[in-house]
């Protein structure tokens, strides 16, 4: 991030123009609608600048600029169609550690200006650092079209009781539940339809309520993460991650999902590796019920889905145990985002009528699975966390009735860009692995489905082909 966002207090801000054509009179547009005091400075003065300069908050100086004019400024705006003056007021500037900005020079900017969707008092400001402008009017175009004007109504309703709220709820937790029951209920939408002493009247009404509850209950959210590209990702999912007091995440959660919680929400790393654990699955069970009981929101964010080799069905068993609310929030689990994102479909009227999930996980240097059920004809097996076991896999299969030639796909980091598919048959994926240093997280797909990869591979060109 080479630009860092921040708002400045416009009350505090003096603010130099140098320069009085069209562009110079963008900018003091815009600095006019804060309350900043400006000075313009310009030779020549077009008729937009010259109104403009008729204004209270606004000095007009109809010459040249000299440098004692940046004197008592603490914001400078240079827009000449001089590069030499530019360049020579950016240097005095900088010199002076005053923030300058040469319109339309980035090289030339201590700070940017941002594309800004203005819904005061709520105002959001983006920017891509000078380097794509058409896409940042894109998306300001987007958000312009979904967030209401009334939004602004909330802001000011939220401003009037925000102290009021503030003495009456000692705890941040608290009062950020109460701020949410607020938006997210008919509080909001009375103050939206301007029913002010209604919005209120319930407001008062709430807050005695939470008076009198001497202690938030927490609660706990499984939430499926997916298989990793952060599209992926429910709507549910979102929402929950940006509620979060507390988030507790797995190796498989990648960084880009991990970037979508909410910025001041604890993150806690729990996660497993080959033979290496950060905690015991009953510590993490006791660390859900633990946070809960603090009354924090709690996020369990776990790579797929919660229900599917995520020992889901555990950690609810003893938030149970302890009286803890929760709720679980399925995800794309990482079988039906690998094969989906690879090009195999896991299931085929001309290759498989059946689809078996099973772990490849090892224990005791051995993998319990009932291989003659799964060994079967037109089925297609997933194994989950089976690289390491990759050799037992293709021995027991091929023991249990599979054919040598039997397809069979390696999925490594599956949906993200760096994904790599492998393919190869029972006989030779084990030959072809170690030539390719596949790392976990890898999917292993077997069946004849994987003859279909070359053919539906809509993401990305395979690495290698041996299926033939």
């Amino acid at each position: 991030m080479q630009y860092f966002p921040i708002y400045l207090d416009s009350e505090h801000t003096r603010a130099l123009v140098v320069g009085a054509g069209e562009v110079a009179a963008r900018k003091l547009e815009l600095l006019l609608k804060t309350h900043a005091k400006v000075t313009v400075v310009a030779p020549l003065i077009c008729a937009t600048v010259e109104k403009l300069g008729a204004l209270e908050s606004v000095t007009l100086i109809n010459r040249e600029f000299i440098d004692n004019d940046l004197s008592g400024h603490n914001l400078v705006f240079v827009a000449t169609d001089k590069p030499e003056i530019n360049q020579y007021i950016h240097d005095l500037a900088t010199q002076n550690d005053i923030l300058v900005n040469v319109v339309d020079n980035t090289p030339l900017c201590k700070f940017i200006t941002p594309s800004i969707v203005d819904r005061s008092p709520i105002l959001i400001a983006m920017s891509s650092g000078g380097v794509a402008p058409v896409l940042l009017r894109y998306l300001r175009q987007k958000l312009e079209s979904v967030i209401p004007q009334s939004v602004s109504r909330l802001g000011a309703f939220s401003e009037k009781f925000r102290d009021t709220v503030k003495h009456s709820l000692a705890n941040v937790t608290e009062r950020r539940y109460f701020w949410e029951d607020v938006l997210d209920g008919d509080i909001a939408e009375d103050v939206i339809q301007q029913r002010d002493a209604v919005a209120e009247q319930k407001l008062h009404a709430l807050l005695d309520q939470y008076k009198s509850e001497k202690k938030v209950n927490g609660q706990v959210y499984l939430v499926g993460a997916g298989p990793g590209d952060p599209d992926l990702l429910t709507f549910r999912a979102l929402r929950l991650m940006q509620k979060a007091d507390v988030v507790v995440y797995d190796r498989l959660v990648s960084p880009e999902i991990l970037e979508l919680v909410r910025r001041d929400a604890e993150k806690m790393y729990v996660g497993k590796a080959k033979s290496r654990h950060t905690l015991p699955q009953e510590e993490i069970n006791n660390l859900l019920v633990t946070e809960a009981k603090k009354g924090n929101r709690v996020v369990r964010l776990k790579g797929g889905d919660p229900f599917v080799f995520g020992r889901g069905g555990e950690e609810i068993q003893t938030l149970i145990e302890h009286s803890i609310g929760f709720e679980v929030v399925p995800g794309i689990t990482a079988a039906t985002g690998a094969a989906s994102y690879a090009g195999i479909p896991l299931t085929h009227r001309d290759y498989a009528q059946s689809v078996v999930f099973a772990t490849g996980h090892l224990k005791d240097d051995s993998i319990d699975l009932n291989w003659s059920g799964l060994a079967q004809a037109n089925q297609t097996i997933v194994f989950y966390m089976g690289l390491t076991g990759l050799s037992i896999i293709v021995r027991e299969l091929m023991s249990h009735g599979l054919a040598a030639d039997t397809p069979i796909a390696l999925i490594e980091s599956a949906t993200l860009p760096e994904q790599n598919v492998i393919t190869g048959t029972l006989h030779t994926i084990e030959d072809i692995a170690s030539e390719h240093t596949v790392k976990p997280p890898t999917l292993i797909i077997v069946g004849g489905v994987v003859s279909l990869h070359n053919q539906l591979n809509w993401f990305q060109p395979c690495l290698a082909d041996n299926t033939q």
